[in-house]
């Protein structure tokens, strides 16, 4: 049997699965029957050949979806090819929707792109298939914007019509200050078991008991974004800083490592299991957590932009973004790791993050380690909010 056959039995076998489960009796187990499916009979040392085999042959998008539904074959069939397929550093793919919030590839960038749907105030997220501007992408994350009366949030999902922070599709949210100079990314779920969880109105509880299993995501404050002030209105493109609260600044150089989440929790209380709740006044969760980033923030990546040159032919400022960037704006940034405390050095030459227009409502998002695409993109929806006083 070819490998192309196989997986077209494994997508039949698993569309069957979802018919029958569907017409199962409401209260009757589903989850263990998964095991007793024929392939999940099979020799491990065959079985492990066999997603070898796919998961080298299948190595884009949208072929690549057939590694995904060999994951969804039973529970034997999943751990073998999530030990299979490696993270986005060591493959560069990214395969299941936990590659979002792993860090990318560290010697070649990921090529993005973002549509922005103006009607809606949408935001999505696409990881692009081929080196052509307008190819269609296969769908990462969405965001949308919401105004507060002194604030203004971004949340981003894994579902592009799934907004609510209480839903598994929340991912995190991106958080302005009044001005639009300010931004903290908060992240659904912490990244090392250091991080400590922010309060916030999308974490209440009334009683843990009550809403269990379904716990509210928390907000676990992982990044810092502030633009620098433009009082005199000098011209020239805006200067912003990102200081990832997460990542260690050692993580950029050689043997440098980053956090790297290995799964989705699907029940949050799993993520504190100590942690006490308790119903305050303001009925937020509290936390007295102080991860060992928290405590030294010297030692925490620095990201600042690139400066540009002034171009006397063209009169304006440019940068060299290789192609990937066609439409000169105020928004355009490439991000390199700042040389804290030290001199500057190969690594602080590599670009980690560029974003640029390509359309009206188009443009490019370009991320390589130590940053998630999640982080990558949540930086880039800060460049879409109005600053008054930075322009």
């Amino acid at each position: 049997m070819s490998i192309r056959s196989l997986i077209q039995d494994i997508k039949f076998s698993r569309s069957q699965r979802v018919v029958v489960s569907a017409a199962r009796p409401a209260g009757e187990a589903v989850g263990e029957p998964l095991n007793q499916t024929c392939w999940a009979q099979m020799p491990q040392e065959l079985l492990r050949e066999v997603l070898v085999r796919i998961e080298a042959s299948e190595a884009t998008w949208p072929p690549r979806k057939s590694v995904v539904a060999c994951a969804g074959v039973c529970r034997s069939w999943r751990h073998l090819t999530k030990e299979i397929v490696k993270a986005p550093e060591f493959s560069g793919k990214l395969t299941f929707p936990i590659s979002v919030k792993q860090p990318g590839p560290r010697d070649d960038l990921v090529r993005c792109f973002i549509k922005r749907n103006r009607s809606t105030q949408t935001y999505y997220l696409f990881l692009g298939l081929t080196h052509a501007l307008t190819d269609e992408g296969k769908f990462l994350l969405a965001a949308r914007k919401f105004k507060r009366p002194t604030c203004t949030d971004y949340v981003v999902s894994l579902h592009a019509d799934d907004m609510s922070k209480g839903s598994s599709n929340y991912i995190g949210k991106l958080r302005s200050n009044f001005l639009g100079t300010k931004f903290t990314i908060f992240d659904g779920q912490p990244s090392h078991s250091g991080d400590k969880i922010a309060k916030s109105r999308s974490t209440r509880l009334v009683n843990l008991k009550q809403v269990f299993p379904r716990v509210p995501a928390g907000n676990y404050p992982v990044a810092q974004i502030q633009y620098e002030l433009n009082m005199m209105g000098s011209r020239g493109p805006r200067r912003m800083q990102c200081t990832m609260d997460s990542i260690p600044s050692s993580s950029v150089e050689p043997g440098g490592v980053a956090p790297t989440q290995a799964e989705f929790s699907h029940n949050n209380a799993e993520l504190f299991p100590s942690l006490p709740f308790f119903r305050s006044k303001s009925n937020r969760v509290e936390s007295f957590l102080s991860g060992p980033l928290a405590r030294q923030k010297d030692g925490v990546l620095v990201l600042r932009n690139k400066s540009p040159r002034w171009h006397e032919q063209l009169q304006c400022w440019c940068l060299n973004f290789h192609g990937r960037v066609t439409v000169a704006s105020v928004k355009n940034f490439q991000l390199v790791a700042s040389p804290e405390n030290g001199p500057a050095g190969p690594e602080h030459e590599k670009i980690i993050l560029q974003f640029g227009k390509v359309g009206k409502d188009l443009f490019t998002m370009d991320y390589r380690y130590p940053i998630s695409a999640f982080q990558a993109f949540s930086i880039c929806l800060s460049s879409f909010d109005t600053k008054i006083a930075c322009e």
